[in-house]
């Protein structure tokens, strides 16, 4: 077995893309390695023999196995393998397929399926963009009837305005935009046809925006759009040389599958044509679904005589002509299925505070489509854990999308989330990320649940506009409200018309789904797919700014239902305080074994996590309880900032420790001294420290001495003596300066060299 490999370094990368076939993988159809950096993935594209029976789409399935020894880890379940697919291999899966899928010629039925695993992730370079790549030279090499192939490039808007191909995970985190844009050259080879757009904000984002720097807005996303074409043209090319240096597969032969015949298509049009029209024009959904469907059955019933054992071309020949009948009203009329213009919205509603128990909801509603929004908030310890061979060990944002039957009014099996479910929690939770605060400035955890109880086009963004009504709700304070639309497309004779707020009938029926979410300031994320050969960049800017001037509609709409976020988090939130700590004050609020965060914990019902940034030190407390919380945090504050000690107080303490040399008293907070074993007795000779005290009892001391370095020395004093009353406050004291012992040197020395030979002595009988 012998390697062909091409490599290149593209405009503006210092790193080398790489395209390698012949060694893997040999019984695939088409294989293909690529490679970024030191991420390298593995392509493979097969397909079945004859067309698949019974179905009448094109059975294009596509996986990526995200393989944990690729990043050197080993699994973190409880099997230590790898079990169902990642949010992130999903979206993988779906920026995959949706460029290939229209690639394949009409007609092809035969299945083919694409499989990328993950054979090396440097977490430098994501394998994602790399992944379109592999597949599209894997698809070119098999001889699958594939009209690619198609490049795809991720773009980065770095803060001085210009675009960074390819970016490292770093300097995607710092750009204030990412575009993932994939497309093909045109029939004419003078071109590049964008085909598919996935792009997102960062948390850069609203940074960039105060400070005057690089934003999406409209015109740098069409800019960017434009931009992009570079790259695919060289990811192009790149494949182009491999391609002629292997030797692909032989082309494969096959037969399209036709649906129904010229003659059944007649006959259909003939008797259908008319009553489509007028069925069509009924602008209620249901009311035109019913009237559509009596339509269908009355055709299939005249001609069932007439082509006996056709019933399934019949009705492809139906839908076909419905199609026609959709298209051609929006282009010869400009009237689209419900009456509209093509740039009016439906009508919009929202409202908020729904679901009394929850810490924030909020109901939008375009037309038929409803989404109710709600949102939870928790403790940081509830941030979701991520083992993925990305470089996020966990997010503290997340965003889950549900879509049940009853939505759009079918029954049906409910069996988890899919793809598709999966794909647009997470774009919108994308469109929010730009603005949701810091966890620095709103230390909580937020879920929001996106719950579909109506559907009739783009249920994504309006699970967008209902999160931010959730959020505010909530008393999260984000940046600026968020909205989202989806935007349609009809090309017919090389007119493009484009549709604001499109019908699930429209997204079916029409060319391009183009969903665009933003503040009225930038845009935050953006999606699109496309059914034909491309979509010229200017059509894509068009469509961007019909896009702006609909969700400053939607924007008014949920300021007018909730102008701002609420003052405060509801009653049956958590409350949450957070505190910055010095690094070497951590083990002090822990405690040995976490002694005292235990016992705070325990004593004041509140939730507490500790942990720092390398930097400064974090302590988070949370509790419904308010007035605990204010109590935890005093103490901390004690144990940061603790009172002095007196020489010759006596106070009221606790035995926390005991030692064969003696026992360790707490008398404020952050401070323990030693009760020597010589000091028991009372002028008797004690043998053992647990004789006389045990743990946890508390005990009256007096402070005999202080050493240079706060260490105190007690003892013992009568029950009936007076106790020192502590005044503290919450204010930061001084600098601790040594106490100046009222003892001769001589005895402070043998005091220190008591405690000091006593604890080596302690620690010697223990090891």
């Amino acid at each position: 077995m012998s390697a062909i490999s091409v490599e290149r370094q593209f405009t503006g990368m210092d790193t080398l893309i790489r395209f390698e076939t012949g060694l893997l993988a040999p019984q695939a159809h088409g294989a293909v390695v690529a490679r970024l950096g030191e991420t390298m993935v593995l392509a493979t594209a097969t397909t079945s023999k004859q067309p698949k029976d019974g179905v009448d789409f094109f059975p294009l399935t596509v996986d990526v196995e995200e393989r944990m020894y690729a990043a050197g880890k080993i699994p973190g379940s409880f099997f230590r393998r790898e079990g169902r697919a990642s949010d992130q291999a999903i979206l993988t899966c779906r920026l995959i397929d949706r460029p290939l899928r229209p690639c394949f010629p009409d007609g092809f039925r035969n299945d083919v399926h694409v499989v990328v695993t993950i054979l090396g992730a440097d977490l430098v370079n994501p394998h994602d963009v790399l992944s379109i790549n592999a597949a599209s030279a894997a698809l070119m090499m098999s001889g699958i009837p594939f009209e690619g192939p198609i490049g795809a490039v991720r773009i980065a808007l770095a803060a001085d305005g210009h675009w960074i191909p390819f970016p490292t995970y770093q300097e995607g985190d710092e750009s204030s935009f990412e575009l993932v844009v994939a497309g093909r050259m045109t029939s004419d080879g003078s071109d590049v046809a964008v085909m598919m757009v996935e792009a997102g904000g960062t948390e850069a984002t609203w940074q960039a925006y105060e400070t005057k720097g690089a934003i999406p807005t409209e015109e740098v996303v069409a800019a960017g759009l434009v931009e992009a074409k570079r790259w695919i043209r060289e990811s192009i090319e790149l494949q182009k040389e491999m391609i002629a240096k292997a030797t692909p597969r032989e082309p494969m032969v096959w037969s399209p599958v036709r649906d129904y015949s010229d003659e059944i298509a007649e006959a259909v049009a003939s008797s259908a044509r008319d009553r489509l029209v007028q069925a069509n024009a009924i602008a209620d959904k249901v009311e035109r679904a019913n009237a559509i469907e009596a339509v269908n059955t009355q055709v299939q019933e005249e001609l069932a005589s007439r082509f006996e054992g056709e019933a399934g071309a019949i009705k492809a020949a139906l839908r076909s002509l419905l199609k026609q009948v959709v298209r051609e009203r929006i282009v010869n009329d400009g009237v689209r299925i419900d009456g509209r213009d093509t740039v009016t919205i439906r009508p919009l509603s929202a409202a908020v505070g729904l679901i009394p128990t929850a810490h924030g909801s909020g109901l939008f509603q375009r037309g038929e489509t409803q989404v109710l929004n709600i949102c939870t908030l928790g403790m940081p310890r509830m941030n979701q854990l991520l083992d993925t061979l990305g470089v996020d060990e966990s997010k503290r944002y997340m965003h889950h999308y549900n879509m049940p039957p009853f939505a759009s009014g079918e029954p049906g099996f409910m069996r988890g989330p899919k793809r598709r479910e999966i794909g647009h929690g997470l774009l919108a939770e994308r469109a929010l990320l730009p603005v949701v605060p810091s966890e620095d400035e709103f230390s909580y955890a937020l879920r929001l649940v996106s719950e579909v109880l109506s559907s009739n086009g783009s249920t994504s963004m309006a699970s967008v506009c209902g999160s931010t009504l959730s959020l505010m709700d909530a008393g999260v304070p984000i940046k600026a409200p968020v909205g989202g639309i989806a935007m349609g497309l009809i090309y017919e004779g090389g007119k493009y018309i484009t549709l604001t707020d499109i019908l699930g009938a429209e997204d079916a029926f029409g060319d391009m789904d183009f969903k665009v979410a933003g503040t009225r300031e930038f845009v935050t994320a953006l999606q699109l797919d496309t059914k034909i050969d491309g979509i010229p960049a200017e059509v894509l800017a068009s469509a961007l700014k019909q896009a702006h001037t609909a969700r400053m509609q939607i924007i008014d709409v949920i300021e007018a239902t909730l102008p701002a976020p609420r003052s405060e988090v509801a009653a049956t939130a958590p409350r949450i305080v957070t505190m910055q700590i010095p690094m070497d004050k951590i083990g002090e609020i822990i405690g040995p074994k976490g002694k005292n965060i235990n016992a705070l914990q325990l004593e004041t019902g509140c939730d507490i996590s500790v942990d720092d940034d390398g930097t400064v030190g974090r302590v988070v407390i949370g509790s419904r309880d308010g007035a605990m919380v204010k109590e935890v945090q005093r103490r901390i504050e004690l144990i940061l900032n603790p009172p002095e000690a007196t020489l010759g107080a006596i106070y009221n303490g606790k035995v926390v420790g005991i030692t064969k040399f003696g026992a360790f008293v707490n008398i404020l907070p952050g401070r323990d001294g030693l009760v020597h074993i010589s000091k028991l007795g009372r002028g008797r000779r004690v043998e053992r420290v647990e004789d006389v005290l045990e743990l946890n009892q508390e005990v009256n001391v007096r402070v005999d001495e202080i050493d240079p370095s706060g260490k105190l020395a007690l003892s013992l004093v009568d029950e009936g003596s007076t106790v020192v009353e502590e005044v503290v406050t919450s204010e930061p004291r001084a600098e601790r300066k040594p106490s100046t012992p009222s003892v001769d040197p001589s005895k402070r020395v043998s005091f220190e060299d008591s405690f000091e030979s006593e604890l080596a002595r302690e620690i010697g009988d223990l090891g």
